[in-house]
């Protein structure tokens, strides 16, 4: 895998964000229930955060080219710098919707934004085809990494107030700067990139080919119901059934998520095992069915520790398709449209999150606390299904010759 400059400040880039926004969402539902929100004002900030950054990935997806891939990530990344300020410091409700918005809030638990879709494009350009699916292992190593010390440092909330004393609220407070302090972090690091990242001169307008629109559309309608089954499955929501179906603290969440996000970082390695026998498709599809499975049984179990053993199953399968589907939507596109290519799949990813938590926090409240967690594993099942059957023949340079199953054709 080749680290140079450039790959080396993405990835530095990608660890900071990555442990600023796990670090956020574990305890974000509960300082908002802290605040005195219920589950449907919960459910508004959420989705308003992820609607913000749906919308940016939106922008940089048409418009990323034009404004230039460097200029589109330091502006992004300022952005979540004050969508920090804005959570530490408002106090009222529909300027706390605002700032979210604004600033990018991602409650989701992990690093699905503007950002993340214009690493995306760059990374295919500084590889080969047969290294490109271990670079994005690589980056997918490195976000979770990031996601994992981040879910163990969601803890400092609990160590503030024994250490000081201050109020719950406040240590919150405190921990959202600290957020924005990381995320100043991205701001000088996209700044260092080099020209290199940029593929088209700026204000040149990328046509799309007619082969690729529809492989584009497929994919994008395809990730978007994945998604929003995923808007169910948030880690501000899971985080928060554990709080309130077994009474469970920070002190105990922020090791259980240290601990999914680390398996999250193992699986990666199986990822590019497995899809250099089977194929990215299969490994996307055969590996994400049985964590959903696992979420579903997680969800009628009688106590926290065999619930979270479930979970931590789950986590150790339903990344893995993560890295296979960043390096096959980039493969099976040309070049020059890979930032609209993953601004558009990433865009509808971030749009069927961001509808999911408002949706999930009113059936966590009218139906039944654990609705989240099944319907939005069955909407998982029910993509992955859909894409088997869709993309199973359409192959990436690198298996041109195989057979639908992965084997030689």
């Amino acid at each position: 895998m080749n680290l140079n400059k450039d790959v080396f400040l993405i990835f530095t880039s990608a660890f900071l964000r990555s442990f600023a926004v796990s670090c956020a969402s574990v305890f974000l539902g509960i300082y908002l229930a802290e605040r005195g929100f219920g589950l449907v004002e919960m459910g508004l900030v959420l989705t308003l955060g992820l609607l913000g950054s749906a919308l940016a990935t939106l922008v940089v997806g048409l418009w990323g080219e034009t404004l230039g891939r460097k200029s589109s990530l330091v502006l992004t990344s300022a952005l979540m710098v004050i969508g920090g300020l804005g959570l530490a410091y408002s106090h009222n409700f529909y300027m706390i919707l605002f700032m979210v918005f604004l600033g990018l809030v991602n409650g989701q638990g992990r690093d699905r934004g503007a950002q993340n879709a214009l690493d995306q494009a760059i990374l295919p350009d500084t590889t080969t085809d047969q290294d490109r699916t271990k670079i994005f292992v690589g980056y997918n190593i490195v976000l979770d990494v990031g996601h994992s010390l981040g879910a163990l440092a969601s803890t400092l909330p609990y160590w503030i107030r024994l250490a000081t004393g201050v109020s719950a609220i406040e240590s919150y407070q405190w921990t959202f700067l600290f957020y924005s302090v990381l995320l100043s972090g991205n701001v000088l690091l996209y700044s260092l990139l080099s020209k290199k990242v940029e593929v088209t001169h700026r204000h040149e307008r990328v046509k799309i080919s007619e082969e690729t629109r529809p492989v584009i559309a497929k994919l994008a309608g395809l990730f978007g119901l994945d998604s929003f089954g995923g808007g169910f499955l948030t880690s501000a929501l899971i985080s928060y059934w554990f709080f309130e179906r077994f009474g469970t603290g920070e002190e105990f969440l922020g090791p259980l998520f240290f601990l999914a996000r680390s398996l999250n970082v193992v699986s990666y390695l199986g990822s590019f095992w497995l899809s250099k026998r089977i194929g990215l498709v299969n490994t996307m599809v055969f590996t994400h069915i049985p964590a959903s499975f696992l979420m579903i049984t997680a969800s009628f179990m009688p106590n926290f520790w065999i619930a979270a053993l479930l979970f931590l199953a789950r986590e150790s399968l339903s990344s893995m398709d993560i890295p296979a589907r960043q390096s096959y939507i980039m493969a099976v596109v040309r070049p020059k449209e890979r930032t609209f290519t993953a601004g558009v799949t990433n865009v509808t990813r971030n749009l069927g999150t961001a509808l999911g938590p408002s949706f999930a926090g009113a059936s966590m409240q009218a139906v039944n606390l654990a609705f989240p967690l099944l319907f939005g594993s069955g909407l998982k099942i029910i993509y992955d299904l859909l894409l088997f059957q869709s993309f199973r023949h359409l192959k990436p340079p690198e298996e041109k010759g195989r057979g639908p199953l992965g084997q030689g054709a």
